[in-house]
């Protein structure tokens, strides 16, 4: 295997920013971003190479093997460029999603329906089955998005297993682990432990999501090799069924009160863009929100042409 070059590792450190910034979003998922940037299967078949034979690895060959054997390099720099995100970005998320959130949605919107249509060209052929585990996906992710959100109690057992659950959703294109967290009532826990460098509690998430994380890669690994197109289906199902979800224009029905005791959307319906302004009297901004949508999708088109999308 040839050593990526500085440029390489740059991008993908970029790449694993770019993840980190959708993680925090609830609604869009960093493994989204991981399919139209081409790292999704390497991203897959590092995390589930993690095992066992790592572990015999390591004490055959010595730690440089064990660490090459799962790709360490290629996960190193992509965490670090999500981690990055994760700790710098958070403040301006959610002050986007509290301040501009048409807009925000808008962008993410136009990248999820493109990333759509980008996983689903990866489809060779298109057959019965294919066609109902898309339906099935989207459904599914549909049915996901209209979950009201919940309130569970705050202790190291649901830390944990919050990060198991979110995890999984997080390296799923379509489905948000952000927006798991958010159905858990855990989404602002954790965003406040990120602001508050609130070290033990997301200890206690990071090592549920790792546990996730190894155990839910190794079967997606399996899935995307032994039924690659139903796999690329079912994606392709969460992306269209998850577009429900980031929707902008949005009427909020009824609000529940969060633990910070902040009045916050519980049941919301999404509304046409001028509908949006009698219901909620607020600019729909429909001009700059398809400016965004366009954006999002020529984004997505020039990381094509550039030739990153050999997922």
């Amino acid at each position: 295997m040839e050593k990526p070059s500085k440029r390489e590792l740059f991008l993908l450190y970029l790449k694993g920013v770019a993840m980190g910034a959708a993680d925090i979003v609830p609604g869009v998922s960093g493994g989204t971003i991981a399919f139209i940037t081409g790292i999704y299967q390497t991203l897959v078949g590092s995390i589930g190479a993690i095992g066992p034979k790592t572990v015999q690895t390591l004490f055959r060959d010595g730690p440089v093997a064990a660490w090459h054997s799962f790709n360490g390099n290629f996960l190193f720099v992509l965490m670090a460029g999500i981690l990055t995100s994760v700790f710098t970005l958070s403040k301006l998320i959610s002050y986007l999603l509290t301040e501009q959130a048409v807009l925000l949605w808008s962008f993410f919107f136009g990248l999820i329906l493109i990333s759509a249509v980008h996983v689903g060209r990866h489809i060779t052929e298109w057959r019965v089955p294919e066609v109902l585990t898309l339906a099935g996906g989207a459904l599914l992710a549909f049915g996901i998005t209209t979950i009201a959100p919940t309130e569970i109690a705050l202790n190291p057992i649901t830390l944990f297993l919050s990060g198991s659950i979110a995890i999984c959703a997080m390296v799923l294109p379509g489905i948000s682990g952000s927006f798991i967290l958010l159905l858990l009532g855990m989404y602002a826990h954790i965003i406040g432990a990120v602001k508050a460098l609130d070290v033990v509690s997301l200890g206690i998430f990071a090592s549920g999501c790792l546990v996730g994380l190894l155990l839910f890669t190794r079967l997606l690994s399996w899935l995307l090799t032994q039924f690659h197109n139903l796999t690329l289906a079912l994606l392709t199902g969460f992306m269209i069924g998850s577009l429900n979800k980031v929707w902008p224009w949005k009427q909020t029905l009824s609000t529940r009160i969060n633990s910070h005791g902040e009045a916050v959307p519980m049941d919301q319906a999404n509304v046409l863009p001028d509908q949006f302004l009698m219901v909620t009297g607020q600019d729909p901004h429909l001009v700059y929100s398809l400016f965004l949508m366009a954006a999002a999708i020529a984004l997505v088109l020039v990381v094509e042409r550039l030739g990153g999308s050999k997922s």
